[in-house]
């Protein structure tokens, strides 16, 4: 799995599993070539944070390791409770470091805590299948998790032939933590009559995630045809059974890459797209996105940011400038013969503006003027963006709309010299 010359961050709390994980991967680094850090994360939520920050720092120091701290703000994530906050806060840190992979020390009585919370939860098969030991995090970095097979006592058993030195966190002995729980009330009494429940509950979550590859590869198969240029076919969904429909939905949104929303908001969301007017306009919310139905397609996209009409951005000949109502830049290329006359454009200050109302525009010469509701809807621009695009002027003349129409009147003549304004993908 960490290929010889490798890049690891090793996520280090200070608990036995990370410090475990951490002597292990030392110890193989010079055989391997590996280049190892460790990234511990301060959340603040415990008084002895500081201590322990101070503590894993000492370690890498005796061992040679290079090492930072990250101190992070869970408040934006404390909807989800304290866990998932917590977690989530690490994950991002540690998507902020260059390397290959960030090894991680779960392990298999993580795993089954990890299984049963999903199940209680409601989670469908994709949940179930827990974590798995390696995944794409992003097109650079790995995830992986070298001890997932090893059990909590085999664990502590290395720390003790090793004499390592590691730190208890208080909170892992508060039982009102749904893991803790499990950890201390509910797998004891569950050892006593299935002693090998955390393989046979880790061969379970394996089965599961086999299941979920094999809903991927259906969805695959059934999206086709169905999606094309980040959009969902309508009628493609209806021709597909309730179930077959629910599962190419879901995959839709994990390409996307949005969150998941829950069973319910799936089936809602479905129910919204099939059976709503063909010029309704759909548009269900879920973890800072959208999905919205337009034109027979489902699109899903991250809801913008608050407009600020008076948007008003001088351009100076920039090759990019970000436009804040879309959180997207735009680009400004030179061509030949195409895009807007650079020379019409040195008569007055060039400016990008939003739409405002009344705004008219004659996309060819000897073409009519067209209102630019007219223009969008011939265009088929979503409605979603219709009062977000950037709007070129030169002077108070409308000399763009950017990737839908130049004016005619600012249109580049054969071998004249003309900018090509795009908004970037």
């Amino acid at each position: 799995m960490l290929p010889a010359g490798s890049s690891i961050l090793v996520g280090l709390s200070g608990g036995v599993d990370s410090v475990v994980l951490l002597h292990l991967l030392h110890g193989f680094s010079s055989r391997f070539s590996w280049n190892i850090k460790a990234l511990h994360v301060h959340h603040g939520i415990s008084p002895n944070a500081d201590d322990w920050a101070l503590f894993c720092a000492d370690l890498c120091a005796r061992l040679g390791i290079a090492f930072a701290v990250k101190r992070v703000d869970i408040s934006s994530f404390h909807a989800h409770g304290v866990e998932a906050a917590a977690r989530k806060s690490r994950y991002a840190a540690y998507a902020e470091e260059p390397c290959d992979f960030v090894a991680l020390a779960h392990h298999r009585d993580d795993q089954a805590e990890t299984l049963i919370l999903q199940l209680l939860r409601g989670a469908g098969v994709k949940g179930a299948s827990a974590m798995p030991l390696v995944f794409d995090a992003d097109a650079r970095q790995k995830v992986v998790r070298p001890l997932l097979h090893c059990t909590r006592d085999e664990i502590l058993a290395y720390a003790h032939q090793h004499s390592l030195q590691w730190i208890e966190d208080e909170s892992n002995a508060d039982v009102n933590y749904p893991r803790n729980f499990l950890r201390h009330r509910v797998f004891p009494l569950l050892a006593q009559k299935f002693p090998r429940y955390r393989e046979t509950l880790s061969r379970s979550a394996g089965h599961f995630a086999e299941a979920g590859s094999l809903l991927d590869d259906l969805a695959e198969l059934d999206g086709v045809h169905a999606m094309s240029n980040g959009a969902l076919s309508i009628s493609a969904l209806q021709k597909l059974s309730h179930a077959r429909a629910k599962n190419l939905l879901r995959y839709f949104l994990h390409v996307k890459k949005a969150p998941m929303p829950q069973a319910v908001q799936i089936e809602e969301m479905l129910r919204q797209i099939l059976l709503a007017r063909e010029d309704a306009d759909v548009r269900i919310e879920f973890g800072g996105w959208q999905v919205r139905r337009f034109q027979g397609e489902v699109h899903a996209l991250q809801k913008y940011p608050e407009l600020d009409g008076g948007i008003r951005l001088p351009w100076q000949g920039e090759p990019q400038l970000f436009w804040p109502a879309t959180g997207r830049t735009i680009s400004f290329s030179q061509s030949t013969g195409s895009g807007v006359s650079l020379e019409k454009l040195q008569r007055q200050p060039v400016t990008l503006r939003l739409r405002r109302g009344g705004e008219v525009l004659r996309p060819a010469p000897g073409s009519a003027a067209r209102s630019l509701k007219n223009l969008f809807q011939e265009r088929g621009i979503p409605p979603w963006q219709r009062e977000r695009l950037p709007l070129l002027y030169c002077g108070e003349d409308l000399v763009s709309v950017i990737g839908v129409a130049n004016a005619a009147e600012y249109q580049c003549r054969q071998g004249e010299r003309g900018l090509v304004p795009e908004m970037a993908v």
